[in-house]
């Protein structure tokens, strides 16, 4: 099986090495030449367009930042429907809105190629290691073919039906990540402001109920003060405004997700939207006048 890889970002790059590390022939393309020539040292041969790419490899593999880049690169001038070959199949795990995954997944039909939507969680750290988290949609036989190839970049990668069902099942992640953030500050900025140790707090609660993946992820971060993105905000209010549009769409509530969705709008703001999500907690610290830290 030969691959393509488009986009060679934050998450793209550890994700196309561990292709690379499980014996696959990759063929890459990225518009950041530095990191199409560290792919290239490793081992991947590089194309100078999404339809070479395409025309290459039997699967290619998009990972970008919205909704108007997939369907540039995928849809596009010179993009994957110009060079890619009846039977094969695109692997789209950028995080976008569930109706462009049909939209595109429509369009490539034309040409007898099968879509997946197959976004990922788990942020950078989780890249480089490998064990993202990958929620799939589309035609389950094609899910099964290609489910050791999307298994060599995570541990963890679930079917969850239709086109669409993938970017949709991020969304709720999205939400509920967003949310553990947001009421993690809440309760850390409560217990320093009340002169309690925040270490102390999260020492307490991480093995109850109010425990979570988030909470011991993004603690340490916080009273370390180590916002080096590892999920810029600014991802994050994009994920979140596709969950909007989607739940107004189909008549959904969100409250939650609109409220933290103005607190990122805020930090937007403050020229802070660069940072990891994480750093949510200086929204709260400059409300409440403290900061917390060991």
């Amino acid at each position: 099986m030969k691959v393509g890889f488009i986009g060679l970002g934050i998450m793209g790059k550890p994700m196309a090495k561990n292709i690379l590390k499980a014996g696959f022939d990759l063929v890459v393309t990225n518009r950041s030449k530095a990191s199409l020539e560290e792919l290239v040292a490793l081992g991947a041969s590089s194309a100078q367009s999404a339809k070479e790419v395409a025309q290459q490899v039997d699967v290619v593999i998009t990972m970008l930042p919205n909704s108007p880049q997939v369907k540039e690169v995928i849809l596009g001038e010179n993009g994957v429907i110009d060079g890619i070959k009846e039977g094969s199949v695109v692997i789209d795990m950028s995080s976008i809105a569930p109706l462009a995954s049909q939209e595109i997944s429509a369009q490539l039909a034309k040409k007898g190629v099968e879509l997946l939507d197959a976004p990922v969680s788990g942020g950078e750290p989780k890249a480089i290691e490998g064990t993202l988290s990958v929620m799939v949609g589309g035609k389950k036989e094609v899910f099964d073919k290609f489910y050791e190839l999307m298994m060599s970049m995570a541990a963890s990668v679930v079917y969850t039906g239709k086109v669409g069902a993938g970017n949709t099942t991020k969304l709720a992640n999205q939400i509920i990540v967003a949310l553990n953030i947001a009421a993690m500050c809440e309760s850390l900025v409560l217990a320093t402001k009340a002169g309690v140790e925040p270490e102390l707090v999260y020492e307490a609660i991480r093995g109850g109920l109010a425990g979570s993946t988030v909470l011991d992820a993004k603690a340490p971060l916080v009273m370390d003060r180590k916002f080096d993105p590892g999920f810029k905000i600014n991802l994050h209010i994009k994920d979140l405004q596709n969950a909007l549009d989607t739940a107004h769409e189909i008549g959904a509530p969100v409250h939650l997700t609109a409220a933290v969705m103005e607190i990122m709008q805020a930090m937007k703001a403050q020229g802070e939207d660069h940072l990891d999500h994480s750093a949510l907690i200086r929204y709260y610290e400059r409300l409440a006048k403290v900061e917390v830290k060991r």
